[in-house]
């Protein structure tokens, strides 16, 4: 940790937006930008200006550190997008529980930028947030991981609290806490109602390696087919992200190539799924009569288009992470660090059992 002496009669002065762009060797304003997650330019110069920032343990406002056990009247949540139905549930429960304790609630998005977050999380924690909480997917390699250990210990020493909802824990020792619910056991529910229905051939679409998200529900899908002793087929899992437009054009794609070699669905979340609805229909396949579906989620559109999918406690997820941040700062001893929340499928009208040959639907 960096200090800046300021007299041999006075203590180590706090470092100032002025000691960072020097040690970065960039401009105050370029400082200014980038921790405010307005800086469009190069890669690098953001990671010098962060690295500079770590370094130098710069806080804004230099009373940030004696705020430490002081009072605060807001928290934060970080999240991708505020359009994304996902984030936006998450964010009304924080909403709400932040209300009903008397915070208000300070909303940031990163557009799935990690340094970006960074940047993000270090703004918070000038604003003084009681708490932090980050939202969602995330690519958790040993750097980001490194990086958002320093900032929760950063956080933890000016009095607030780190808390990952939705994502695993940054490893032991780190002072963050958990609020996540089964996405594991989700999709192994989901493709075991599948599978009992006498499907084995399950496309699954929206797989991202080393994404947290999506690696967990295919690892469900994975074992399910393993336990009911189906065959695990690489070819029937199809890369893309989560949004609409993806679901379409796995499909699209898939059906340009040949006829279905699947009977059945999994699309990794309800906008994936509603894209292939659509890509499906226009080349004439019906759902469920010619194709079973299922999704992740149970939010908009799934019932709209009678959906079977994985509900997911996204509110209950927000209220969460406030009421544990704040509990945990109130009562140090008696928080858990880690709170897993359950799913549970609610069915609809898109599946339909296989009819074999010579039986009857």
């Amino acid at each position: 940790m960096v200090r800046r002496a300021a007299s041999d009669n006075e203590g180590p002065r706090p470092t100032t937006i002025r000691d960072v762009a020097a040690h970065a060797g960039v401009s105050v304003a370029t400082v200014s930008r980038i921790l405010s997650g307005t800086y469009p330019g190069a890669p690098a110069t953001r990671t010098r200006v962060l690295r500079a920032v770590r370094e130098l343990d710069y806080v804004a406002n230099a009373n940030a550190r004696g705020l430490a056990g002081a009072s605060s009247r807001s928290v934060a949540i970080i999240v991708n997008s505020v359009v994304s139905p996902h984030y936006a549930h998450v964010a009304q429960g924080v909403q709400t529980q932040a209300a009903i304790e008397g915070k208000l609630c300070i909303v940031g998005t990163t557009g799935s930028d990690p340094e970006r977050e960074l940047a993000t999380v270090q703004l918070m924690r000038e604003e003084h947030a009681e708490c932090v909480i980050l939202v969602g997917n995330v690519v958790a390699d040993e750097a980001y991981r490194a990086r958002m250990a320093e900032y929760a210990r950063a956080l933890a020493l000016a009095g607030s609290q780190l808390v990952l909802c939705g994502r695993p824990p940054l490893g032991p020792d780190v002072p963050a806490l958990v609020v996540e619910y089964d996405n594991t056991g989700g999709a192994y529910a989901i493709t075991s109602h599948l599978l009992s229905a006498g499907h084995q051939r399950i496309l699954f679409l929206g797989r991202r390696d080393n994404y947290t998200t999506p690696e967990s529900r295919i690892a469900g899908y994975r074992k399910a087919l393993a336990d009911h002793h189906v065959d695990h087929d690489p070819g029937l899992e199809v890369e893309g992200s989560m949004e609409r437009h993806e679901g379409y054009r796995m499909i699209s794609e898939r059906l340009a190539a040949g006829p279905p070699d699947f009977t059945a669905v999994f699309a990794g979340n309800d906008l994936i799924a509603a894209g292939a609805r659509q890509a499906l229909r226009e080349h004439g396949l019906r759902i469920p009569e010619d194709i079973s579906m299922v999704g992740f989620d149970d939010l908009p559109p799934a019932a709209d288009i009678g959906l079977t999918t994985v509900h997911v406690p996204h509110e209950e997820l927000g209220r969460t992470a406030v009421r544990m941040a704040l509990q945990r700062a109130r009562d140090k001893s008696g928080t858990p660090e880690r709170v897993m929340l359950g799913t549970h499928i609610v069915v609809r009208d898109s599946v339909r059992p296989v009819v074999r040959s010579g039986s009857r639907p």
